[in-house]
């Protein structure tokens, strides 16, 4: 009882605060018109602009760049290609191209290893020479090589003298019944027709050296070439005459 009474004691002796009462209302004050009158804009002088446009710190100068003409054409080039592959029908051609790049090389690739001549897909033959013979219909068999073969060799045509040799050569494989001549046929075919053994290696050889002078169009061989030429035919002709290969 004596804990109550002291604390209601407390209570009632404790100050109770007072309500704050409302702030004072403020009138609000009205700023007066402006009596001024409107801003004229003013416009400098045209003889005061020419004065400042003569002045050096007035005066820009457009910075070229750095980079030449031929630069700034490749970047728009490469940036139009880019904008276009960048479309749908673009990246078809992008991606099927590709793929026909490919297939071209390849292509090529094959015919050069296979030694075709492909010049001949372009249009593109061996220059007519001054022969005696037609070219077109000629028949091995029915050709004095050593007359034809000195007459080329001391006229010094080279290249002539070349493909008469080569063709001596066919004439001897026929003659052995190593291969099967024929007009329409080309070299590739009677190098397939060889037997195993050393003969398909030198005569691969052999071609390869006509079809570069004849073919390639090579009028200008000189005597050392030639002699070269020539070598690489006799040393095939003594091979194919080895006894072995006579037995």
């Amino acid at each position: 009882m004596f804990w109550l009474l002291t604390l209601g004691w407390l209570l009632a002796a404790t100050p109770v605060p007072a309500a704050p009462q409302p702030a004072a209302t403020v009138p609000a004050r009205h700023l007066p018109p402006d009596q001024n009158s409107p801003i004229a804009l003013r416009k400098p002088a045209p003889a005061r602009l020419r004065e400042f446009r003569e002045q050096r710190e007035f005066q820009y100068v457009t910075v070229k760049s750095e980079q030449s003409a031929w630069d700034l054409l490749m970047m728009r080039f490469w940036r139009w290609l880019g904008d276009l592959l960048e479309t749908r029908s673009g990246k078809i051609v992008w991606e099927y191209g590709i793929y026909a790049a490919l297939i071209a090389v390849l292509i090529f690739v094959v015919l050069k290893l296979m030694q075709v001549d492909i010049t001949r897909a372009f249009g593109r033959g061996a220059r007519r020479a001054p022969l005696s013979y037609d070219v077109d219909a000629e028949d091995i068999h029915a050709l004095d090589f050593g007359a034809l073969l000195r007459e080329a060799e001391t006229t010094g045509n080279y290249r002539l003298a070349v493909r008469l040799g080569y063709l001596e050569v066919l004439k001897q494989l026929t003659d052995q019944g190593l291969i099967r001549w024929q007009p329409d046929k080309t070299n590739h075919d009677y190098l397939y027709e060889l037997p195993p053994g050393p003969l398909p290696p030198a005569f691969r050889e052999l071609t390869r050296q006509f079809d570069f002078v004849w073919y390639g169009e090579h009028d200008d061989l000189t005597p050392t070439h030639y002699a070269q030429a020539r070598a690489t035919r006799e040393a095939f002709q003594q091979l194919l005459a080895a006894p072995r290969r006579a037995a």
